[in-house]
């Protein structure tokens, strides 16, 4: 395995000296970072596999183009391979990879000129994307604070499972602004939890919420538009 990378580069994410910390991960983390370690190119090209698309998508956030996100993920490999030694385990494997990635994804982004800070855009007043507040629950519900009051229409229950209704998702989708469609994609398609996408993504929650909230609101609003012009 290759040695760690030195201080100060886009690999380092704050974890310190390698030691008993990885008694707090998980058993199947503990098990995937001790064959890495070891060098088992099996695991890896699986872990390559599952994560690649999504690590593109995250990527695009701070840069250009697809091709300019394959090279970030690309090095972002290469730094996850060489940060290994060092990795002490105070944050879940895939979120601590992916906190590699947006470090290679920022620098290069800034590169281009391209670096959006999620801060600004997040505040943006963007057209179309308000809802009556009784569309929503309030901040303090015990179980979904701010999802919606209610379920999707009919329309939605019966056509989501229509490959044309999953092709127009996808594509409500790739239209948002890139801090959105990376919230939603990681949340609602790939299925993390709201705290691995604080870790990967290095934003608050309050953030994420918002960044989600309004995701799911546009993709909501493009899919009933649609759903009244195919209608019978």
């Amino acid at each position: 395995m290759p040695a760690a990378v030195s201080s100060g580069g886009p690999y380092d994410v704050p974890e310190g000296a390698q030691g008993g910390a990885l008694a707090m991960l998980s058993a199947e983390d503990r098990a995937l970072v001790e064959r890495l370690r070891s060098g088992d190119e099996r695991t890896f090209l699986a872990m390559v596999e599952k994560n690649h698309r999504a690590m593109v998508r995250v990527a695009l956030g701070h840069v250009s183009s697809e091709a300019v996100a394959e090279e970030v993920v690309q090095e972002a490999w290469i730094g996850i391979l060489q940060g290994l030694d060092k990795f002490e385990g105070r944050c879940p494997l895939r979120a601590w990879m992916f906190r590699i990635l947006v470090n290679c994804a920022k620098l290069r982004g800034s590169r281009e000129a391209r670096s959006v800070p999620f801060s600004a855009l997040e505040s943006e007043n963007e057209e179309g994307e308000k809802r009556p507040a009784e569309s929503f629950r309030p901040p303090d519900d015990p179980r979904w604070p701010g999802h919606w009051a209610q379920g999707p229409e009919r329309w939605v229950d019966e056509r989501l499972a229509d490959s044309e209704a999953l092709l127009r998702i996808r594509a409500e989708i790739e239209k948002l602004p890139p801090n959105q469609r990376q919230v939603i994609t990681l949340r609602d398609i790939d299925d993390w939890d709201s705290s691995e996408v604080c870790e990967a993504l290095q934003i608050s929650e309050s953030n994420q919420r918002v960044l989600l909230h309004r995701a799911r609101t546009k993709v909501r609003q493009a899919l009933a538009g649609w759903a009244a012009e195919v209608e019978p």
